[in-house]
């Protein structure tokens, strides 16, 4: 096999080879600029760390506190602030209940500056109509996962039909303003700032979105209601996830009675005292028809409710084998509102993502143990494709969240063994009889290097390094995606392809090994036309 120890820009070669056998002309290829996302999706924080997020953590894109206007010369008097003017410059509000706005004020000062800090909302020909569009919407915030209660949403009602003197007209007004700015963020933003919880994914380097413009031409057209599409993700799971929100809290409504005990793993014919339930639940949740007849004996795990257990495995990532064991039992057991809170999560964390372009993307989703392909990731109806993953071990090993540019394919590549595995796994038991079986060798500067306890020696020091020759054994298998990292992470084939049938998929040390990697391939080379 040709090895290139150059790249190959992707502009000399000529056709996409249909095939694996076709590639070993080849050892890297060049790619154009693909955005690779490695991200989490439904997690779930317990209800104390997420409460305290939300309480202590400062939101994304913090603006620096707005400054008191500069003094006038002392020959001339400086001008009186409007009641609207002092409550900005003073950056504390005397009505919301999140009374400092430090790191909205920027806003709000642009919001109202264009009308020397006039009012905005109230003592208008189509003020009520307004007021009610605002509260309307912050009234909705739960159907965006966000909480109403954090936009004073029963403050405004009452404060809207009390009479009100020049300074609360004031208060009011800009209530109205400051409510909606927070809330316009956090739906596009999100409430927290991820990396004050750890979470290491660099973030939007400047705003991309002007709120105060955007609230100003849709009041304008009188159009407040349509805000949010304007602001909020357009990613597709994002979309999936709010309407898969909206499904599981009428969901909640109607199972949150149901509570199934399994004292053993229920398999097929097993008898089991809450049958009747166990159907109810199955069709409450969609996962059987809601025709769906009692077996004749009353406590007998049937047929037709195997099939309604599969399709909940099915949903839930589990092999669909149709037995209740412990992972299914724990999953059936889960209150449908710990679901929607998961739902709720889940959007939050793609609210924290910078705005992703146009151009073709990857995004492997690490709990989910999936990856997606996307031509546009911004268009609803892009050609996608999707395989599973096998991730980081959970705990010990964990796939890193990051946003990197995939740039080069290695075919038929070599594994250099990464440090850690070769000091707590391969040293144990190195010998010359070991590295044939494996197909590795020993490389030092000066290329490859024979065994011996010297050569050994400069292993454990880092100096000499193991490396896996391609071949059926290679643990990168035929092809693996490079994307710069400071991780050192990147997507690869694998021989281990029936880990893939499992439900968890957590078993590497930090790479992701995906199912179906030449589809992966030709999606990555599909626009270059000189591959032959």
């Amino acid at each position: 096999m040709k090895s290139l120890t150059n790249p190959i820009p992707l502009a000399q070669q000529s056709v996409i080879p249909p095939n694996y056998a076709e590639f070993n002309d080849y050892s890297r290829l060049r790619l154009p600029m693909y955005s690779l996302l490695i991200c989490v999706g439904l997690t779930i924080c317990s209800k104390q760390s997420l409460a305290e997020d939300i309480q202590t953590q400062a939101p994304t894109l913090e603006s620096a506190p707005l400054s008191p206007p500069a003094p006038l010369p002392a020959s001339e008097p400086p001008a009186p602030m409007t009641p609207v003017q002092a409550i900005i410059t003073s950056q504390h509000h005397p009505f919301l209940t999140a009374a400092n706005f430090p790191n909205r004020a920027e806003d709000l000062n642009a919001l109202y500056q264009p009308t020397n800090y006039q009012l905005l909302w109230l003592n208008k020909p189509s003020s009520e109509q307004n007021i009610n569009d605002v509260i309307s919407l912050l009234s909705s915030a739960a159907d965006y996962g966000l909480n109403p209660e954090h936009y004073d949403v029963q403050l405004l009602r009452t404060k809207q039909t009390t009479a009100l003197n020049e300074q609360d007209q004031a208060a009011y007004d800009t209530a109205l303003s400051l409510s909606l700015i927070r809330f316009l963020h956090d739906l596009h933003y999100g409430r927290v700032n991820p990396q004050d919880i750890n979470f290491n994914l660099k973030l939007r380097e400047k705003k991309l979105i002007d709120l105060p413009l955007l609230i100003k031409t849709h009041l304008e057209q009188q159009t407040l209601l349509a805000l949010p599409p304007d602001v909020e993700p357009k990613l597709l799971q994002y979309q999936k996830l709010k309407t898969a929100l909206s499904q599981y809290k009428k969901l909640a409504e109607k199972a949150s009675h149901f509570k199934l005990a399994f004292k053993k793993a229920l398999r097929p014919g097993d008898t089991f005292s809450d049958v009747s339930d166990l159907r109810d639940m199955l069709v409450t949740l969609g996962d059987l028809p809601e025709n769906t007849a009692l077996p004749e004996k009353a406590d007998k795990y049937s047929d037709k409710l195997v099939v309604g257990i599969k399709n909940f495995q099915r949903r839930h990532g589990l092999a669909a084998d149709g037995v209740i064991g412990k992972t299914t039992a724990e999953e059936l057991s889960t209150p449908v509102d710990k679901r929607v809170q998961q739902i709720e999560l889940a959007m939050e964390r793609l609210r924290w993502l910078p705005e992703l372009s146009s151009d073709p993307s990857i995004i492997v989703n690490i709990p989910a143990f999936q990856l997606w392909t996307y031509e546009n990731v911004n268009d609803p109806n892009t050609k996608m494709t999707n395989m599973r993953v096998v991730v980081g071990k959970a705990m010990k090993n964990q796939t890193p969240v990051l946003m990197a540019t995939m740039s080069y394919i290695d075919f038929s590549p070599y594994w250099n063994v990464p440090y850690n595995i070769v000091k707590d796994e391969l040293l144990p038991k190195l010998s010359p009889g070991f590295l044939a079986k494996e197909n590795m060798e020993l490389v030092s500067n000066g290329g490859v290097t024979g065994y011996s306890a010297a050569t050994v020696a400069q292993l454990k020091q880092g100096t000499v390094r193991i490396r896996q020759k391609p071949g059926k054994k290679n643990a990168l298998g035929r092809v693996k995606f490079l994307f710069p990292n400071k991780n050192d992470v990147y997507l690869h084939d694998t021989p281990a392809n029936s880990l893939f049938s499992r439900s968890r998929r957590d078993f590497s040390h930090g790479c992701v090994r995906v199912a179906k990697p030449q589809e992966l391939a030709e999606f990555a080379l599909k626009e270059q036309k000189n591959l032959g």
